[in-house]
């Protein structure tokens, strides 16, 4: 029959406490990674919606008949959650980009002796050139 051990440290959660920047980077690449994965199938599902567009049905959106695509895109764009979610789009796909171009340069041998800053690095750009997309994103949504 199946008997339990002690797995000592392996199932203690607070452990997290004693990660190095690299293990961060690690854990934020693969979950942007899956999270540029999720969203990919959603972008395909909606876009899905030109199909219909192509048969040449239309919907009304404001009072008046346009094509489903357009009115799908539109419907979605002029919701404030949704561009809320464009900018945290965003920032999944700069950081992704950025890591990825500093384990490239770790896999050349440039910058091995530092990692940590150019993660933080990274991470730095990565908020800056979120919040200075806000602005971009945001415009024309009413809340």
């Amino acid at each position: 029959m199946s008997q339990s051990y002690n797995r000592g440290l392996i199932e203690d959660f607070s452990r997290w406490k004693e990660f190095s920047a690299g293990m961060w980077a690690w854990i934020f690449h693969k979950f942007t990674g899956w999270m540029l994965i999720g969203y990919l199938f959603t972008h395909i599902a909606v876009l899905s919606s030109a199909i219909a567009a192509a048969d040449g049905q239309t919907m009304m959106l404001a009072g008046e008949e346009v094509n489903a695509y357009t009115g799908t895109l539109q419907g979605l764009e002029s919701l404030f959650i949704v561009r809320v979610l464009e900018v945290g789009l965003l920032a999944v796909a700069v950081f992704h980009i950025l890591n990825g171009i500093r384990l490239l340069m770790v896999d050349l041998g440039v910058g091995l002796t530092a990692q940590d800053k150019s993660f933080y690095a990274s991470l730095v750009l990565t908020g800056i050139i979120t919040v200075a997309s806000v602005p971009t994103f945001m415009a024309g949504v009413g809340l």
